[in-house]
């Protein structure tokens, strides 16, 4: 085996492990969150376990940052293209929420709304930078932008089981996210994006309160 295949082996098994660490992250939501309903431990849990992998390959490749997509490059692009439809679809859940006084109107929202983002970011990054992204970069499987973009938002929509709407919802959403990664590759604009859209979702729609969920293991 010569230099670049053996180049190519190592970059394919990294990426094969982060398949496989996506996966048992996914996993151990039904486990921690849904399960034991310690919510709270999971999010900060699976949040620190990402963060520290991105410091250890930033370390070993200073690049790698930029090829997932924590970059400033093509965040304007991607961001208005998907506020337009986070606009479109904010309006909607709150006159949704409104008409089927069902909205929810507490400080709560707030501190939601402005840390929901980072949390979207880290699901963005393990869903469209290291699973679409992988998916589409691996040697050894030939995947079509389209497949790729479906078994993506599947897999998305599966982790939101049981609810049917909000698997429904995170797989159209996924949709869209995964599309824009393919063509700018840009992180940042999707976390955030992430963040706003399922906030009002589940606040005015789900009647769910994300702040006290947080703390109701406690």
């Amino acid at each position: 085996m010569n230099t670049k295949e053996q180049n190519l082996a190592k970059s394919d098994n990294s990426k094969w492990f982060e398949l496989i660490a996506v996966a048992i992250t996914g996993l151990l939501k039904f486990i921690i969150m849904d399960w034991f309903r310690m919510r709270a431990f999971y999010i900060c849990g699976a949040c620190l376990f990402w963060l520290i992998y991105v410091v250890v390959r930033y370390k070993s490749d200073n690049s790698i940052l930029k090829y997932w997509g924590f970059k400033k490059e093509n965040f304007k692009k991607s961001f208005l293209l998907l506020f337009s439809f986070a606009i479109i679809g904010i309006i909607g859940i709150i006159a949704y929420g409104i008409f089927r006084e069902k909205y929810i109107l507490n400080w709560h929202i707030l501190p939601v709304f402005f840390l929901y983002p980072a949390w979207g970011l880290i699901q963005q990054f393990m869903v469209a930078g290291l699973l679409a992204g992988n998916l589409k970069s691996i040697n050894t499987i030939h995947f079509k932008n389209y497949q790729i973009v479906l078994i993506t938002s599947s897999i998305f929509a599966l982790v939101h089981y049981p609810d049917f709407f909000l698997m429904t919802f995170a797989f159209f959403m996924q949709v869209i996210f995964t599309l824009v990664y393919l063509m700018w590759r840009n992180l940042w604009a999707l976390g955030l994006i992430h963040g706003w859209v399922a906030t009002f979702l589940l606040y005015y729609i789900l009647e769910r309160d994300l702040w006290l969920e947080l703390f109701d293991w406690f």
